[in-house]
C-alpha cells in the first residue's frame, strides 16, 4: 500500500527525484530542495488545498528570485502528477484548480497565485464550461454524432465552442431565435476573419438542423466570405535549390552536444519535408516500419481525409534516408518497428509537430531567411508549396506539359483532387517565363491559324 504525503520520512520525494534520472548533482539538489521547502509548507496544513499553494508562493518567493520561480513551479506540478499517479494524494491542488477554471495549462494558475489579489486573478482566469450555453447540448450532440460516423471532426468543435463560449457570457432575452443569436455573434468582430467563420458556422449549423429535421431546406453557402479572407492570406515564400542547400548545411551542423543524434535529425526532416512534400504531422508520425530501403518507398498512413499513400524517394534521398537509419540504430534509437523514425531519448521517443515546426524554424532562422524573432518571414510549411513549385519548373525545363502530370502530383502530395493542388502552384517570375515560353511555342501558332482563316 502506498504511503500518504507528507509522508514522515520524506521518502516518498527521496524516490521521486530518484526516478527522475536527472543528469546532475546539481539538478538532483535543486529538486530535492524545491519539494522539501513544499513538504516543510504542506506538513502545517490539514490539507493540499489552495492555501498550501499560496503559503509556499510566499516564502519561495522570499528565498528566490522572481526569475527562478517558473523553474520551481515546473518542478512541483509534476511533483503533484506523479502524487496523483501512485495515490499518494487525493487531489491534485493545481488541477483542481484548473478544472475550477476550465483551463488545461498549469502556468497561468501560479500567475493568479502570485498576483497581489489571487482570488481576483483566479475569477478573471474562470472559463465557461464547454457546450454550456443554451445550444450546448444541441452542438455536443451534433459532434459527438459525426465522429461516430468516423469523422475527425477536429476545427469545427472548435469554433462551436467559440460561439458556445460568447452565448455564455452575452446571454440574450429568452426564447431568442438561432438567426438573431448568429447575427449577435457577427457584430462582435472579433478576428479579421470573422466574417468567414460565421459563414462556417452558419452552414454548421444548417447541417445540424438538417439532421434534426430533413424537411429543412438545404442552405446555399455564401463564397464571399471566404473570397474576401484569401485575400489577407500571406503568401507562400518559394525557397530556391540554394536555399534548400543553405538550410540543410545549418541542420547539418546544429549545436546539439546534448543531443548527437538532432541535427541529423532534422537533416532528414528538411530534406523529407521538401523532396517529398511532407507536412510536420505526416513527419511527426513516421515509423521506423514505414521506411522501406529496399524498395526505396516511405508509407504515409492515416493522414488527411484518412488517406495512405506510399511514396516512392530518389535515390539520394534514399541514401540519405539509410544513413540515418543507421545512426540512428547507433545513438541507440529504439529498433521496434512502431518506433518513430525521428526518435530522441525523451518522452515516447517521437517529436511533436509542434517541436518539428520550432526545430525546423529556428534552422530557417539560422540560414538566414527569416527574421530573429516573430512569426514574420517564411514558414516551415512553405517547403511543401516550394516543392511543388520547383517541380512545375523542372518540368518545363525537360519539356513535359505539367496540365498532363498534375493529378500524379496530387496523388504524391495526397490531395484529394487537383484542385486542391492548384492552391500549391504560387506564380514566380521564373515560372511565369517558363509558361510563357511554352504558349509561345503552342498556343501563339493557333492564334496565327485563326486570323489566316478570315477573309
Amino acid at each position: 500500500m502506498t504511503a500518504r504525503w507528507p509522508d514522515p520520512d520524506r521518502a516518498i520525494i527521496g524516490r521521486y527525484v530518484a526516478s527522475l534520472d536527472l543528469r546532475s548533482t546539481k539538478s538532483r539538489a535543486c529538486y530535492a530542495q524545491v519539494l522539501h521547502g513544499l513538504q516543510d509548507v504542506a506538513e502545517r496544513y490539514e490539507a493540499l488545498d489552495q492555501e498550501v499553494l499560496l503559503a509556499w508562493l510566499r516564502e519561495s518567493a522570499v528565498r528566490r528570485a522572481p526569475s527562478t520561480l517558473l523553474h520551481r513551479t515546473r518542478i512541483v506540478d509534476r511533483f503533484f502528477e506523479r502524487l496523483a499517479e501512485i495515490g499518494a494524494t487525493q487531489r491534485n491542488p493545481v488541477a483542481a484548480l484548473r478544472d475550477e477554471c476550465n483551463i488545461k495549462q498549469c502556468m497561468p494558475i501560479w500567475r493568479a497565485l502570485a498576483s497581489r489579489n489571487p482570488e481576483e486573478a483566479l475569477a478573471e482566469l474562470r472559463q465557461p464550461r464547454p457546450f454550456g450555453s443554451v445550444l450546448g447540448e444541441i452542438m455536443a450532440e451534433h459532434v459527438a454524432m459525426m465522429r461516430r460516423r468516423g469523422y475527425k471532426y477536429t476545427s469545427q468543435p472548435q469554433l462551436l465552442l467559440r460561439f458556445d463560449r460568447f452565448l455564455q457570457l452575452h446571454p440574450g432575452p429568452e426564447a431568442e431565435p438561432l438567426s438573431s443569436m448568429m447575427d449577435r455573434w457577427a457584430t462582435t468582430n472579433g478576428t479579421r476573419h470573422h466574417a468567414e467563420e460565421c459563414e462556417k458556422l452558419a452552414r454548421v449549423f444548417a447541417k445540424i438542423l438538417r439532421h434534426r429535421d430533413p424537411s429543412i431546406p438545404m442552405r446555399r453557402p455564401d463564397p464571399r466570405p471566404r473570397k474576401e479572407a484569401s485575400k489577407q492570406w500571406r503568401t507562400p515564400h518559394i525557397y530556391s535549390p540554394a536555399d534548400v542547400r543553405r538550410m540543410l548545411e545549418v541542420a547539418r551542423n546544429y549545436p546539439s552536444p546534448r543531443a548527437p543524434l538532432r541535427p541529423q535529425s532534422m537533416y532528414t526532416m528538411l530534406l523529407l519535408a521538401y523532396c517529398a512534400g511532407l507536412r510536420r504531422g505526416e513527419l511527426a508520425r513516421l515509423d521506423l516500419g514505414d521506411v522501406d530501403l529496399h524498395a526505396g518507398t516511405i508509407t504515409i498512413r492515416q493522414t488527411k481525409f484518412f488517406k495512405t499513400r506510399i511514396l516512392p524517394l530518389p535515390g539520394s534521398v534514399a541514401v540519405e534516408l539509410r544513413a540515418y537509419i543507421d545512426a540512428r540504430r547507433r545513438a541507440g534509437g529504439s529498433q521496434d518497428s512502431c518506433s518513430g523514425l525521428f526518435w530522441h531519448e525523451r518522452g515516447d521517443g517521437h517529436y511533436t509537430p509542434e517541436m518539428i515546426t520550432w526545430l525546423l524554424s529556428d534552422v530557417i532562422r539560422r540560414a538566414g531567411l527569416k527574421p530573429l524573432r516573430g512569426k514574420a518571414g517564411p514558414r516551415v510549411h512553405d517547403l511543401r508549396h516550394s516543392m511543388v513549385v520547383n517541380r512545375i519548373l523542372e518540368w518545363y525545363r525537360t519539356g513535359i506539359n505539367p496540365q498532363d502530370r498534375l493529378p500524379f502530383l496530387a496523388t504524391y502530395l495526397g490531395h484529394r483532387d487537383i484542385n486542391s493542388t492548384l492552391v500549391y502552384i504560387t506564380v514566380t517570375q521564373e515560372l511565369l517565363h517558363y509558361a510563357n515560353e511554352r504558349f509561345r511555342e503552342v498556343g501563339a501558332q493557333c492564334l496565327n491559324l485563326g486570323r489566316e482563316a478570315q477573309p
